[in-house]
């Protein structure tokens, strides 16, 4: 299917010279609110008479295949990496002779090749032409470090399990946002995240219930009750990673069996007119791309949001069935009570992202979680400790900091992902922003310290100016992307036509004058 226009643009040879212009210039077509670069006449046709209920239609056999796999995944992505947070009140620390700060430690190891491993694991997803066998090999693997991490000894033992599991399971969250941009229009985007990133809220009432019913089996085999936790559920993973080599779906062109004709062409479209266009199936690696994403700045703002997230998000997870322990609950009934937060969460991070994607703005949706966790943190720390004295304003405060943490992350991340270009840079964007933003997950192994219970002085404190400094930044943000865009405006098609050729212009990337910023 061709996208370059066949009419020859013929210039003047003294305009030539004088720019220094060895190509034609471009012909761009207006197409929703794209200003599209190389797409043939035919394709725009056809785009544009593609009616919406055929859209609707074709939108819902992607989500029907992509996003419950994805979900389930990240379902268990954070069952994994979290259920160390149940084990810990059923004896683990006392089994394995751990003392002082070594807890807060094996969690914060986890993240450092997590962190390190982001971009060059996106890097590497480009070199597969099938992104689910490069899914199901990190899923197999770190379903075989779970599982092994039943069986460690001593304190050096789970920290080396923590590493590995970081490594295998660093490329999986940048590598299913990065499928969602593949598949989706930007103002379907934060929908479809917030759809299986609700099962990293759901993996906190699931890993609380399941660890609640596995810890029954303490003694089976002589292995500790919160051995079987780890066991079976990375046998688990380990099943679910295998799968993924037959039912995750990889992209249009390869979807032959489940795709109609017109619904490849469609979505091919799709893809060639969000970015711009002048599209190419780019899986050689450039140094340019690389170099053009770091010296990003709006990225690293845009982490900022993810390292607010992460931080309490995990600085949550982790210590939450502590919490509600704190509040009198027994170990069990305090396993029970971690549930329903993180259900409420789950229903606020799709509720959000759903009127995000009507509004197509991302900025409010980032701001308003950001006031919620403010508040939720307040109270905390009025509290002052109180947390079994006043256990219904404490467990409130709960529900009230998970529904606001949970949000942020679909709507920031495709806050992220909307506004870079090409595909090849995208990629990298993603990993970039979610390996920036997961030191957060440093942060939040060392807020919640075991000597400051239950008062939690500097976890809450610490909550609390997250909150206030990652509300500041959405207005900053938003702000720079209105004068980005402004500056573009002030251009006219025929002034990016005399000024820039085709390969300029899609070298350019999210920088290009046809490239309009999401807000």
């Amino acid at each position: 299917m061709s996208r370059k226009s066949s009419v020859d643009h013929k210039e003047d040879a003294d305009f030539k010279a004088s720019h220094n212009h060895v190509e034609e210039a471009p012909i761009v077509v207006e197409i929703d609110t794209f200003r599209v670069l190389g797409l043939d006449p035919e394709d725009a046709e056809f785009y544009n008479n593609y009616s919406e209920e055929k859209r609707r239609k074709t939108t819902r056999k992607v989500d029907v295949r992509l996003v419950p796999m994805l979900a389930l995944l990240y379902l268990i992505c954070h069952i994994d990496r979290a259920n160390i947070g149940n084990a810990k009140i059923e004896g683990m620390v006392e089994d394995l002779g751990m003392t002082g700060v070594q807890y807060n430690t094996v969690l914060s190891i986890f993240f450092v090749p997590y962190v390190l491993l982001e971009v060059p694991s996106n890097i590497l997803l480009k070199k597969f032409k099938r992104p689910s066998m490069f899914l199901g090999i990190l899923t197999t693997g770190w379903g075989i470090i779970m599982t092994t991490t039943g069986l460690v000894t001593n304190f050096g033992g789970l920290m080396a399990v923590r590493v590995l599991l970081g490594i295998f399971e660093a490329g999986f969250f940048p590598a299913a946002i990065y499928l969602c941009t593949y598949w989706y229009m930007p103002k379907d985007l934060a929908t479809r995240i917030s759809y299986f990133y609700t099962a990293s809220a759901l993996s906190g009432a699931f890993s609380g219930l399941l660890a609640a019913a596995i810890a029954e089996m303490d003694g089976v085999g002589g292995y500790a009750g919160w051995r079987w936790i780890f066991i079976l559920e990375g046998l688990v993973t380990v099943m679910i990673g295998i799968s993924c080599f037959f039912l995750l779906i990889d992209s249009p062109a390869l979807s032959t069996k489940w795709l109609e004709p017109d619904e490849i062409r469609y979505l091919e479209l799709s893809m060639f007119i969000k970015q711009g266009g002048m599209f190419q199936e780019e899986r050689r690696f450039r140094w340019k791309d690389l170099k053009m994403v770091l010296s990003n700045w709006r990225i690293y703002m845009q982490a900022y949001f993810l390292f607010v997230q992460s931080a309490l998000s995990y600085g949550t997870k982790f210590t939450l069935p502590t919490i509600t322990k704190a509040m009198g609950f027994s170990d069990t009934v305090a396993q029970l009570t971690s549930a329903p937060p993180y259900v409420a969460a789950a229903i606020s991070a799709v509720v959000f992202a759903k009127v995000s994607d009507r509004f197509y703005w991302r900025m409010p949706f980032v701001a308003a979680p950001m006031v919620i966790v403010t508040v939720s943190f307040a109270i905390f720390l009025g509290l002052d400790g109180a947390l079994s004295t006043q256990r219904g304003l404490a467990y409130f405060a709960v529900v009230l900091c998970c529904v606001g943490i949970y949000p942020i992350q679909p709507a920031a991340a495709s806050w992220n992902a909307n506004n870079v270009a090409p595909e090849a840079r995208r990629a990298m964007a993603i990993a970039l922003n979610n390996c920036v933003g997961n030191i957060g997950g440093i942060l939040g192994s060392f807020m919640y310290i075991e000597a400051e219970k239950p008062k939690y002085h500097t976890g809450f404190g610490l909550g609390l100016a997250l909150g206030v400094t990652g509300l500041i930044m959405s207005f900053v943000l938003e702000m720079t992307y209105k004068r980005g865009n402004a500056k573009k405006d002030k251009m006219s098609v025929e002034e990016i036509q005399a000024r820039y050729t085709e390969s300029e212009l899609s070298d350019m990337g999210d920088t290009s004058p046809l490239f309009k910023y999401v807000l």
